[in-house]
């Protein structure tokens, strides 16, 4: 190739020449007209004269999952609510109400506070094992009122340690507790496995005067991930619930076969639910992310489902160009190529784990990274926004991104109906 002049550069894919552009690929434009679902929750949200980014829930969406959720599960499962996943005690409380059912999955001590007192009457499994500490502060910080909430909470044990520190709190604390066991079904996060050191937890458990067996649970989220190709899905899932099973079995032999038909056997999650077509391995499942559908949930055993969540957030600043500071002489050539930096939008916050959904082509640029205080968007010559209007964009996952914003809008049938509260961000 003949050396560049002065006047001549390779930037991107496309030789400049004399300020023309010859493109080597061009990427198409995926700008368009706005969608109306999102016109007519940006018109809700300035009726209800919310100006800042915000967590929006689609209630009668939410209400279409929930019955899907319910409507899959067969005959004698119960659900159980995850309460990590939807982390409001006024979601968590639609949701209790909308499926029925008084149980939950809750995954750290000030949730477990904060839902012991306002749902006392709620069962809660933790949903993963406890610091010794964090269960004597648990004790330490329910009211006497409450107290019959700690008589419902199902304290998971993955070790024989682990045990033996319960079992000490609860002699210190004159009070009983409920154990439930975490299996290791593959996913190899800790747990035990069906053998001497499972059977002597068990033992442990039935000789023991404080310690009562409430069931077992095998979480299994890497069945989803397992490609269906030659059986391999099939084949990792009949192996998590051999595993399952023997543990039950073990089960059997020291508490009897009555006391296990009416243990919790806990198994799934979102991801998972809908593989459980019986109750013979597990007796209910849990979900809770399904129910709001993030982007992380966009999987084939989830195709029912409706996205029912988004983050409204306004658009500060909206340029007729993209143009990245100290590499002006670049951005002609990267327009030439790439019709979708036609446009630039600094929205009101940012960084946040979520895609930008609407308006359609949005995407973030690489090049200028992420703030979280202006976040710059890119879009092609067909993106309809002005200042002051909305883009919505879609959470990767609930538990973390419905932390950041305040009060949750509850969008319903046009109008912003409500504000539920959410949990702490510390929890």
């Amino acid at each position: 190739m003949a050396k560049l002049s002065r006047r001549k550069m390779l930037v991107g894919g496309a030789v400049i020449a004399g300020g023309m552009a010859v493109a080597l690929g061009r990427t198409s434009d995926k700008s368009g007209p706005r969608n109306p679902y999102f016109l007519a929750m940006q018109k809700a949200l300035r009726d209800a004269n919310i100006a800042q980014p915000v967590l929006v829930i689609d209630r009668a969406r939410l209400n279409a999952n929930i019955d899907q959720l319910m409507s899959d599960l067969p005959d004698g499962m119960g659900y159980r609510i995850v309460a990590k996943s939807l982390p409001s005690l006024n979601l968590i409380g639609h949701v209790r109400e909308r499926a029925g059912t008084d149980r939950l999955m809750t995954f750290n001590l000030p949730m477990l506070i904060a839902l012991s007192k306002a749902m006392p009457d709620a069962n809660q499994l933790i949903g993963k094992p406890m610091p010794a500490q964090a269960v004597k502060n648990y004790f330490a910080a329910l009211p006497q009122d409450k107290a019959e909430a700690a008589s419902k909470v199902q304290w998971l044990a993955d070790t024989p340690e682990r045990l033996d520190q319960y079992a000490a709190i609860a002699e210190a604390q004159g009070t009983d507790m409920a154990i439930n066991i975490e299996l290791d079904v593959g996913l190899h996060r800790g747990g035990m496995e069906p053998g001497d050191a499972l059977t002597g937890m068990m033992e442990k458990i039935r000789q023991s005067n404080r310690l009562n067996f409430a069931g077992l649970m095998g979480y299994e989220p890497h069945l989803s991930k397992i490609p269906t190709t030659l059986g391999w899905r099939d084949r990792a899932k009949n192996g998590a619930w051999e595993v399952y099973g023997s543990a039950l079995g073990a089960a059997k032999q020291v508490f009897g076969e009555n006391e296990i038909k009416a243990a919790t056997r806990n198994a799934a999650g979102s991801p998972t639910y809908r593989l459980y077509k019986d109750t013979d391995i597990a007796n209910e499942i849990s979900a809770g992310s399904a129910l709001v559908k993030p982007t992380d949930f966009d999987t084939d055993l989830l195709e029912a489902f409706v996205p029912a969540a988004f983050i409204a957030t306004p658009a500060l600043k909206v340029l007729d160009q993209t143009r990245l500071p100290v590499m002006e002489f670049a951005d002609g050539a990267k327009r030439a190529l790439n019709p979708n930096l036609d446009k630039t939008i600094f929205i009101y916050g940012g960084k946040w784990m979520a895609h930008p959904e609407d308006p359609p082509g949005l995407r973030y640029n690489s090049t200028f990274g992420h703030s979280s205080n202006q976040e710059m968007l890119n879009g092609g010559p067909g993106t309809d926004i002005r200042p002051d209007d909305f883009v919505f964009l879609r959470p990767t996952q609930s538990e973390a991104v419905f932390l950041q914003f305040g009060d949750i809008a509850i969008y319903d049938n046009g109008a912003i109906i409500d504000s539920w509260s959410v949990f702490p961000a510390s929890a």
